[in-house]
């Protein structure tokens, strides 16, 4: 069966459009969770891998300029969206991720932005707070340059990494696109866990606080009595 198919690809492959497809898949995919652009990169890397074409320097360059433009729109959306309405999203994991971009984003938004391009819905409610939070373009779109210079590059040596074992361009792009998968719910799901347990703390720590600084001063709530050596009681 590969026999068959195995030559259409490479041929579909080695096509120009492949860039233009590409690019505008990694675009949608930076504001709109649902387009598969990890999928379509880690197929195409693979199959570059094994038949030669298309050029891996071109998929790498084509893929992390689309996801950086996705991004961007991410950030002008969120920016003018604002931020209340960003939290009021119907779906709760939807709205759970622009909460914990909420809460991260002015501590640690560069970690964040580079982290949250692994993760499919977390990048785009990574992207949209940043805007809806004000953070300077000019950062953001440094941020994000790194960040979409590096998932490429990552998606692309997960590609390799396949192909080195598996020489047949279907079979290597399969297990690529799994493989990437997998490495966003990894992701997605240590950030979880993270988040919870930092979460959880701050909430300990707070109880905590006005627990101790709350206790009533008993010596301030004696009444002001002095005892003088005639044996009487001076009131003031």
């Amino acid at each position: 069966m590969f026999d068959q198919i195995t030559p259409l690809v490479t041929e579909l492959a080695a096509s120009p459009l492949v860039y233009v497809v590409l690019f505008a898949l990694c675009l949608v995919d930076g504001f709109f969770p649902p387009v598969p652009s990890e999928s379509a990169l880690v197929a195409v890397a693979a199959i570059a891998a094994t038949s030669g074409q298309p050029v891996l320097a071109g998929v790498l360059i084509v893929a992390a300029l689309g996801a950086i433009a996705g991004d961007s729109i991410a950030y002008w959306i969120g920016r003018r969206i604002g931020l209340a309405r960003l939290a009021r999203s119907k779906r709760p994991r939807i709205a759970a991720a622009f909460a914990f971009a909420e809460r991260q984003m002015r501590r640690r938004s560069a970690s964040l932005i580079l982290i949250g391009r692994y993760i499919p819905v977390g990048r785009v409610a990574v992207n949209m707070t940043a805007g809806a939070t004000r953070l300077p373009y000019r950062r953001f779109l440094a941020i994000s340059s790194l960040a979409g210079l590096a998932w490429s590059a990552t998606s692309i040596g997960i590609a390799l990494a396949a192909s080195s074992v598996l020489h047949e361009p279907i079979v290597a792009a399969v297990v690529s696109m799994v493989v990437a998968a997998g490495l966003g719910i990894v992701v997605d799901r240590v950030i979880g866990r993270v988040s919870r347990k930092r979460d959880a703390r701050a909430a300990a720590a707070a109880v905590a606080v006005p627990e101790q600084s709350g206790a009533p001063d008993t010596r301030a709530a004696r009444p002001a009595t002095r005892i003088v050596p005639t044996g009487e009681i001076a009131r003031p």
